[in-house]
């Protein structure tokens, strides 16, 4: 098997709670990225990527449409980045993205949640530098060879690439992100992606066993349940499919 990343976006909401989540999220995130980019999706390439994962997740356009009219505008929430990290239940490293609009509220909240599961909040930089900040692309192709060579023409540093089947996964350094997206539009047209995104990937697995398995799930549903929480990356590596 090759190598896994784990995709963090939200499953298919199942109520109406955790649709409206799913839609702050990613209205928060495209009003950031398009205040930072700019409005027009095709020359803001991240922008891009992000409107067709909310269209894949069944985001309403007027969802999109008011973030980008917010970003575009001089008035709204303005919410920056904030990223925090420590260590899980099973001293597994954790990795927390926000975006928020009060510092002090969510650093607050984040470490509520890191607290009441005895686990420990550390500093800028404490697990991060056991993570590969990649941008990952997975699309349906066979011909490896040619994605790579399209990616070293455009001077994309590929950190992998994947092929299982009929599917092809590029890693590269997250800082090239807009290139290698540039460049496989450029080489192969319009790509359906699987996965256009840029995640934390640990570098070493820790395993959670015993008890710690239900509170580190605990752990990860309270952070989930804040809406100033985008994303949570970590080096956990669950058991097996439990009978929960």
């Amino acid at each position: 098997m090759g190598r896994a990343f784990q995709n963090r976006k939200e499953s298919m909401a199942k109520t109406a709670d955790a649709k409206t989540k799913v839609y702050s999220k990613y209205g928060r995130e495209i009003y950031v990225c398009a205040k930072a980019g700019g409005t027009d999706p095709n020359g803001n390439l991240a922008l891009r990527g992000l409107m067709e994962r909310a269209k894949k997740d069944q985001v309403p356009s007027h969802v999109i449409d008011k973030a980008l009219d917010k970003a575009s505008g001089a008035g709204g929430e303005d919410f920056s980045p904030a990223r925090y990290e420590g260590f899980g239940p099973g001293n597994v490293m954790v990795i927390v993205d926000c975006l928020t609009d009060n510092p002090n509220r969510t650093f607050g909240d984040v470490r509520g949640c890191f607290t009441k599961t005895k686990s420990k909040i550390g500093t800028p930089g404490s697990v991060s530098h056991m993570f590969d900040h990649c941008a990952i692309f997975s699309f349906a192709g066979s011909d490896e060879e040619a994605v790579l060579e399209a990616l070293m023409e455009a001077d994309v540093d590929v950190t992998d690439i994947e092929q299982e089947g009929e599917r092809i996964t590029v890693f590269a350094p997250h800082t090239d992100y807009a290139k290698a997206k540039q460049a496989l539009l450029d080489t192969f047209g319009e790509i359906d992606f699987e996965a256009d995104e840029i995640q934390f990937l640990p570098q070493t697995t820790t395993p959670v066993e015993g008890d710690d398995v239900a509170m580190f799930e605990k752990f990860l549903a309270m952070l989930n349940e804040l809406d100033d929480v985008q994303n949570v990356y970590h080096s956990g590596e669950l058991p097996a499919e439990s009978d929960s």
